[in-house]
């Protein structure tokens, strides 16, 4: 039987409203049903208190709120968890996007984030100085969420995953508390936010190491469904030993009504193979000639900002969503037409997504001991479902499921926990590994033993 949820007094709230420099909504109050929408649409959920805080102390006196009345406490960054973990019902949420200021330092190679930050913040303070980390394929995704949970990202293969260029963080523990961590201070927690997620504490900064981007560029090349079988197979043989400056990804999708997709081909199921490039896009159009050969129905080949890149692909808002991934040991013939034949599945037209990209690159070579057991995966398979009619979502549902156990027999088990949403526990320690899971569960005994943030994939702290 579930707990009943704990009654916040009047005072109790005019004291929140009293120490926050941000404000506070509850149900009833004007802006509080916008203050509670979530990028997915399927995500309904109504908090007892929204506290979007401004610094570091609005959020240490919400959590220390939250502790007090015994409201469940949820964590909003930029809120683009599939299984919507930045709302609850009838809890507390502590809204950081309020605290979005990003500041790049080009003379020592760093970028100091706020937690409430989004991929747009921060790619739009690098770009001036043509500088980029590894950042979300959506410029609304927040930077706090992704880089602790691992950070997958087009340019993973040239600068690793974005926790790899994680050099300090500041967080609020549940207690209320500020702790800084970094490789020399606190250095098992230090450890843990690469890849364990918002488990261990609210960070309210990060600073992350970025790289030099001097150049961008990109292909896209479209081509009619039924080619799919032979395009996905010629893009797999290219970027299975490709140069680091390589990413992208096989994709099948609905083409776009755009000027650029000849008219008899708008709204109708297309395969693309996307190349990302770090670096010039004459280098990207000479590395992808051998899908040129394929005849493709559209091509794009273009030198972009990279910041503008990140905005090519962002899901419109209110669509619903629901996402997951497999990581896989090889991509043979086999897993290729099982991959091509479950795209006769997609919801046609709708903002679906059937993906399959390489690894590899700098991705492999980084860091063997985080808690981050995909990383050495050559290829992951995302099948992203978005769609607008909740009629559909059954359907939706179990496309997703379908390409997950079509990929079974050359899956690593190991998965990127931010492809997901709630999957169950298995899956949560299957994202971290065992023993990975056994030294974060140590981890959040430490610094959150009462599991008081619970709403993510959730460690429980070690008895």
């Amino acid at each position: 039987m579930a707990s009943p949820t704990p009654t916040v007094t009047d005072s109790a709230l005019a004291g929140l409203r009293e120490d926050l420099a941000g404000q506070v909504f509850t149900p009833g109050d004007p802006g509080y049903d916008e203050a509670r929408v979530v990028f997915n649409g399927m995500i309904d959920r109504r908090p007892a208190v929204i506290a979007q805080c401004e610094t570091p102390e609005d959020v240490s006196n919400a959590v220390l709120f939250g502790r007090e009345t015994g409201l469940p406490i949820a964590v909003r960054g930029g809120g683009h968890s599939v299984a919507g973990s930045a709302l609850n019902d009838g809890g507390l949420v502590v809204d950081l996007r309020r605290m979005h200021a990003v500041v790049a330092d080009p003379e020592n190679m760093t970028v100091r984030v706020a937690g409430g930050a989004t991929m747009s913040h921060l790619d739009h303070a690098c770009q001036p100085f043509h500088v980029a980390v590894t950042g979300g394929r959506a410029s609304t995704t927040g930077v706090g969420g992704f880089t602790l949970g691992g950070g997958s990202g087009w340019l993973e293969r040239r600068f690793g995953l974005a926790c790899d260029s994680l050099l300090a963080a500041e967080l609020i523990t549940a207690e209320g508390k500020h702790v800084h961590t970094d490789a020399e201070e606190n250095p098992e927690l230090f450890w843990a936010l690469h890849g364990g997620g918002g488990n261990f504490g609210v960070v309210t900064s990060m600073t992350l190491r970025v790289h030099p981007l001097p150049a961008f560029g990109f292909v896209m090349l479209l081509y009619p469904a039924p080619a799919g079988p032979e395009v996905v197979r010629a893009y797999r043989d290219l970027l299975a030993d490709a140069p680091d400056n390589a990413g992208g990804g096989a994709i099948y999708l609905t083409a776009p009504p755009e000027e650029f997709v000849p008219e008899e081909l708008r709204g109708t199921l297309l395969c693309g193979a996307l190349v990302t490039w770090a670096g010039p896009v004459a280098e990207a159009r000479e590395f992808a000639a051998p899908l040129f050969t394929l005849k493709p129905a559209v091509e794009m080949v273009m030198d972009m900002p990279y910041v503008d890149f990140q905005c090519m692909l962002d899901d419109p808002p209110g669509m619903r969503n629901y996402w997951s991934a497999e990581y896989m040991t090889a991509f043979p013939d086999e897993a290729v037409d099982a991959f091509c034949a479950r795209s006769d599945d997609m919801i046609v037209p709708s903002g679906m997504q059937h993906v399959m990209f390489p690894l590899g690159g700098q991705v492999a070579a980084g860091p063997t001991d985080y808690p981050i057991p995909w990383r050495t995966a050559p290829w992951g398979v995302h099948p992203f479902a978005v769609w607008e009619d909740p009629a559909d979502d059954a359907r939706a549902v179990q496309w997703v499921k379908d390409v997950r156990a079509d990929s079974q027999p050359w899956s690593t088990g190991a998965v990127y926990l931010n492809f997901t949403g709630d999957e169950g526990q298995r899956r949560v320690v299957e994202g971290f590994g065992t023993d990975n899971y056994e030294r974060l569960a140590r981890v959040k005994a430490t610094y959150d033993p009462d599991n008081t943030f619970r709403f993510n994939h959730n460690i429980t702290p070690a008895a």
